[in-house]
């Protein structure tokens, strides 16, 4: 009895030792438990990127190609290290570290030696490869521009860092990944998925043949191409005109949401950032603190929003019933807080609600601002009230648009003064300034521009953004396809519209006029201070415009802001009453003002913290 037990228990240990191999041999493998196998190399092949296009269909992004030379430190022999690096460049030092490198992230995965080389060196090199055992060649595609802007919002790629491998199993050393911009927010969509071939060694280090006769290996997945809704010929225009100035330009579709240009200045050629230098070019970039090239001023930047700000505090009011378009406020060349005058440039008099706005009178909208706080008891119940209004705009909060990055600017509330001053010890002359766009109040030019389309759609925006299709296949997100409602009823538009034309035809913007467009849009002077030797410095003021066009089918609503650019209409005006004009007619009938455009720069202004010279403040002169 005891005999047939033992023998039993033999028997089924063996059987289930032999059903775990088996499984194990046949049923249960994945690539990851092949990759840990000594006995088996993995080749890569990797796909093209997906190309980039622009909503008319013109080609932004496409390939090129690139060699890296790449290292598996245990199948490493005895070399002519001098000659080696001869060959590809580096000094010998070099060739050390990234070889120890290598051997830390994996003695038996391949990873990169040197990257990108070029089509002579890979030519020169490639007949010589069988003397060094151990490395290799592998083709990879780099990216190729067709144009030289758009690099904020076209971002790039480089190789994964440590971070990256934690992250995410996909990807293994030596791989790109997009980094900034639509190639990181469309990664997925645009790098495909690589292909893989499994290769059997013998005891000798010899390969023998694939393994498993080729089950596990992969073909590899071509990118998706995608079309965006950047405008290519608006983008470059936009730029040319930016040379030499600082600041941030956005334009919207207003009844799509879709992103028709954005842009920072300075910017830089995105072909920088492709090849051998494009490490070295980043660190001169980015290490740029005086320009900021890296910097996305159309996203990041959170200036006040200056007088445009006031067509949103007239709506807010006629909303709440504490003003018509007929009511009236004088302006004595200013306003009154306590016996403190804030100025005002209008000219003075009595102002309507059309005046008010086309003459940017500050005196009519500090009235204005303080009638919608006398409405309540309390100035907590109608900063609740102003705050609701505001933000229903997509002002002080992320917008959701699909960009990787991005800064949600500042619409205040009760809790924000309570800290300042205290609980119940404030009232609305203390924030006045919000009333014209100063004070508290920020917002970045991506929420200028919507600000703006929402206005031009008479109460409504769709979330910005920056796809239109996949696979050649229109996109349909809900979240870019629904609308977004203010909290304005759509008949108190009309009035704050017709103000807002009248900018152009008799306003602060009256000789920026575009013949054959009729736009509505609103200037904006915003003062701007630093700290220069630890003291609190006026600068020159920032230049800031919003208008949408044609006032009665709006095509384009647009936000541009110049740092230190003067008045509203000196040059973030010039530039936007341009932009329409190029997207609408696809040229340029004011050549005057493009004339000027392209021959001023500011960088005589953005010196004067370095050089002591004087900035001018509110000089309402060309």
């Amino acid at each position: 009895m005891k005999k047939i037990l033992l023998s039993s228990i033999i028997v089924i240990v063996g059987i289930v030792f032999i059903g775990r191999l088996s499984y194990l041999q046949i049923f249960s493998f994945s690539p990851n438990q092949v990759l840990e196998d000594p006995a088996i190399k993995a080749i890569y092949d990797y796909p093209e990127r997906g190309y980039i296009y622009d909503r008319n269909g013109d080609l932004l992004v496409a390939n090129q190609p690139a060699y890296d030379v790449m290292v598996i430190p245990r199948e490493v022999k005895p070399l002519d290290t001098l000659e080696f690096c001869g060959l590809l460049g580096i000094e010998k030092k070099d060739f050390k570290k990234k070889l120890k490198k290598a051997r830390v992230y994996s003695p038996r995965l391949p990873s990169v030696l040197v990257h990108q080389l070029s089509k002579e060196d890979y030519a020169r090199l490639q007949e010589k490869m069988r003397k060094y055992q151990g490395f290799y060649i592998q083709k990879r595609s780099l990216r190729y521009y067709t144009t030289n802007s758009g690099a904020n919002v076209l971002g790039y790629i480089s190789e994964v860092n440590e971070r990256d491998l934690e992250r995410n199993p996909y990807y293994v050393q030596g791989e790109l990944t997009g980094r900034t911009g639509i190639e990181k927010q469309y990664e997925e969509v645009l790098r495909g998925r690589k292909g893989v071939k499994y290769i059997q060694k013998d005891r000798f280090n010899r390969d023998i043949g694939p393994y498993k006769d080729g089950a596990l290996d992969t073909l590899p997945q071509q990118g998706q191409e995608i079309r965006v809704t950047l405008d290519k010929d608006l983008q470059e225009y936009g730029e040319l005109l930016m040379r030499g100035k600082r600041g941030g330009i956005v334009a919207i579709e207003p009844e799509s949401g879709e992103i028709l240009t954005m842009i920072s200045g300075p910017t830089y050629d995105p072909s920088l950032l492709v090849g051998r230098q494009r490490s070295r070019n980043y660190s001169k970039l980015h290490y740029d603190s005086i320009s900021k090239p890296t910097w996305d001023r159309s996203i990041l930047a959170e200036p006040s929003p200056g007088s445009p700000f006031k067509t949103l505090n007239a709506l807010v009011a006629l909303e709440e019933g504490v003003i018509t378009p007929s009511t009236t406020i004088r302006c004595y060349n200013g306003f009154y807080v306590g016996r403190t005058l804030r100025g005002c440039h209008c000219g003075g008099g009595l102002r309507t609600m059309n005046s008010g706005i086309y003459k940017s009178c500050n005196a009519y909208f500090a009235g204005t601002f303080r009638k919608i706080y006398d409405k309540f008891e309390t100035t907590d119940q109608g900063m609740d009230v102003w705050e609701k209004h505001m933000k229903s705009f997509g002002l002080g909060d992320y917008l959701g648009y699909d960009l990787p990055t991005g800064r949600k600017g500042r619409i205040p509330g009760k809790e924000y003064y309570d800290r300042v001053y205290g609980d119940n010890r404030w009232s609305s002359s203390y924030i006045i300034s919000n009333s014209i766009g100063q004070g508290e109040v920020a917002a970045t030019p991506i929420q200028l521009a919507n600000m703006t389309a929402a206005i031009a759609n008479r109460g409504y925006y769709y979330t910005p953004h920056i796809i239109k299709q996949i696979g050649g296949k229109d996109i349909s997100i809900p979240e870019f396809t629904k609308k977004k409602f203010t909290t304005i009823s759509p008949e108190h538009f009309e009035p704050v519209i017709q103000g807002m034309a009248e900018v152009y035809t008799k306003g602060t913007a009256k000789w920026l006029q575009i013949p054959g467009i009729d736009i509505a849009g609103k200037t904006g002077t915003v003062e701007n201070f630093t700290k220069i030797d630890g003291v609190r410095t006026q600068l020159t003021d920032h230049s800031v415009f919003v208008a949408f066009a044609p006032v009665h089918d709006p095509k384009i609503a647009i936000a541009v802001y110049i740092e230190n650019g003067y008045y509203g209409s000196r040059y973030a005006g010039h530039i936007a009453s341009l932009l329409i004009e190029k997207y609408i007619k696809g040229e340029i009938s004011r050549k005057d003002l493009e004339k000027r455009m392209l021959e001023k720069t500011l960088e005589h202004e953005y010196a004067k913290p370095y050089s002591g010279e004087e900035f001018k403040i509110n000089e309402y002169v060309w």
